[in-house]
């Protein structure tokens, strides 16, 4: 699932990150805008969207494809449009509605991972058609794209690790910034997740729908108490599963990611070492260390992968973390690190990360795009751009130039391998507008129907304690599961939480307060040896 996806960190905390995040904060927030008069959005409102069967070659029979068309600037609805993707499966049997899936990131495509996945999802057609979408800025609803600019902003963070070459490092990143503004298009400064909540409320009035039910996973879950705090009178039955900070800042949580990707790297070793089949033996302590060891020669000499690519060591790095957030994909990433070390084949390492198959580039005039023409970078693009846009801190060059040297410490302590990509990351938001404070400082005390938050005790990328927090920033309308396994999400991990969460949807009846799920028994012997 493209919860997956999400780069939200994981359990553990650095003891740095309160630190780092007092010093990028700097002295507060400023206070909310002046409430301005609602324009008209009626024409927005009244559409009724046209479904027919989704084209191409992996898409299911039965999944129905369709759009609606939102503001481009919900400010000035006058000034622009785009369209938004939405797929479908119909309710076998009389509907009362539509449950609306968003499957995290940011940056996860809606639709090919409804067409993938969705037979998780066929028991909620029991009473709803199971809708998804591709968001503002992601898939084929007008895909950001970063082109090349991203390329060289790692090898300059690596340069930049004292002070004399930070300047190199902000004028690359600002070049970066730049190159996502060329090849974006329109929708880059209107995309995030306050635009995105409000499209979502769109979709809800073109389903038909009187209030939104809703399940969202990871980053799907800011989406949705965003949409809560906009649309307290709309909210219906609204899951939320692998619950997102609502508070930390970037630099918490990419030091927390880091340290969390870390720990499921360690876990992954764990694990392959004592098979045969490890391409990095059957020492634990000479594993990790050939892990390093590989990440680091690439990054001085990228490994050529055909059409003009190359694999460095952060691109392997990307990949990496991506196949670690669930336990059914290390067969296969063991597979893949394996034709990479042994034969020098990156294809199956590159699958992990590529978010689109097209080429770099993807300005669009607002209509959706064909999936083959959805950039290549357009999961990374989209990411950035999302998470940017929903962070309000912007440190000037002065401010990261005096804390990049103990930026690079916390981030290193974090995770050896992981530390200098999260860095890049939280690094690229340097040059992009301030993003918003509405996250901050209004998604709180929810006055809403009865919500579900479940948290995952051992969960890699979204810790147990965000749900705990966020439901106490929500108020009296958040309820929380807790699963007692492991995994990113609990939905397609534990069948208790399977079971609680589709009760909840389909038939309203909501957990106590304080319920928790067992974790599954594991089956016997190692992770399944599935294939490709």
């Amino acid at each position: 699932m493209l919860a997956m996806l999400s780069t939200r960190p994981t359990v553990r905390r650095c003891a740095g990150a309160s630190a780092l995040a007092l010093t990028l904060l700097g002295a507060g927030l400023p206070a909310a805008a002046a409430e301005r008069p609602e324009p008209d959005l009626s024409r927005f409102y009244r559409q009724h969207p046209a479904w027919a069967a989704c084209q191409g070659p992996d898409m299911p029979k039965d999944l129905q494809c369709a759009k609606v068309t939102v503001p481009l600037d919900y400010a000035r609805p006058g000034a622009g449009t785009l369209d938004v993707a939405l797929a479908r499966y119909r309710a076998t049997g009389t509907s009362r509605g539509s449950v609306l899936l968003n499957f995290g990131g940011p940056g996860g495509a809606g639709i090919p991972e409804l067409a993938s996945e969705g037979r998780q999802f066929m028991d909620l057609t029991n009473g709803y058609d199971v809708v998804t979408f591709d968001p503002r800025g992601v898939g084929r609803s007008s895909p950001v794209s970063c082109g090349e600019g991203t390329d060289d902003v790692s090898a300059a963070m690596g340069k930049a690790a004292d002070a004399g070459h930070a300047q190199a490092l902000f004028t690359q990143l600002r070049r970066a910034a730049d190159e996502c503004v060329r090849n974006s298009g329109p929708v880059l400064p209107h995309i995030g997740t306050v635009n995105a909540s409000r499209d979502l409320d769109v979709i809800r009035q073109a389903l038909g729908d009187g209030k939104l039910n809703y399940l969202g996973f990871s980053y799907g879950t800011r989406l949705g108490a965003v949409y809560a705090a906009q649309f307290p009178g709309k909210v219906g039955r609204i899951v939320l599963d692998g619950v997102d900070t609502l508070t930390e800042s970037l630099a918490e949580q990419g030091v927390a990611g880091a340290e969390g990707q870390q720990t499921a790297l360690d876990d992954f070793l764990d694990w392959c070492v004592k098979d045969l089949g490890c391409p990095f033996g059957q020492d634990r302590r000479a594993a990790g260390d050939a892990v390093l060891r590989l990440v680091r020669s690439l990054d001085k000499d990228p490994l050529p992968t055909g059409l003009g690519g190359s694999l460095s060591g952060q691109d392997l790095v990307g990949a990496i973390g991506q196949a670690l957030y669930s336990k059914e994909l290390w067969p296969t990433l063991q597979r893949a690190l394996a034709s990479l070390t042994e034969d020098g084949d990156a294809r199956r390492v590159l699958a992990f990360s590529t978010g689109g198959i097209g080429l770099p580039g993807g300005r669009t005039d607002g209509g959706l795009v064909d999936t083959e023409d959805v950039p290549a970078d357009n999961l990374a693009a989209s990411l950035m751009a999302i998470n940017c846009a929903d962070d309000p801190d912007r440190p000037t060059a002065a401010q990261l130039t005096k804390d990049l040297r103990d930026l690079r410490a916390a981030y290193d302590e974090a995770s050896p391998v992981f530390g200098r990509y999260r860095l890049t990351q939280l690094l690229m938001c340097y040059g992009r507008p301030r993003g918003t404070d509405f996250i901050r400082d209004r998604v709180k005390d929810v006055h809403s129907a009865k919500m579900l938050l479940v948290g995952t005790r051992g969960d890699p990328a979204t810790p147990y304690r965000w749900a705990v927090e966020t439901a106490g920033r929500l108020g009296p309308s958040a309820v929380v599961l807790d699963n007692k396994g492991d995994g990113h999400t609990g939905y397609s991990s534990s069948t208790c939480v399977h079971g609680k969460v589709d009760d909840f949807l389909l038939y309203g009846a909501l957990p106590a307060s304080g319920s928790s799920c067992p974790a599954d028994e594991p089956p016997p012997g190692a992770a399944p040896q599935s294939e490709d």
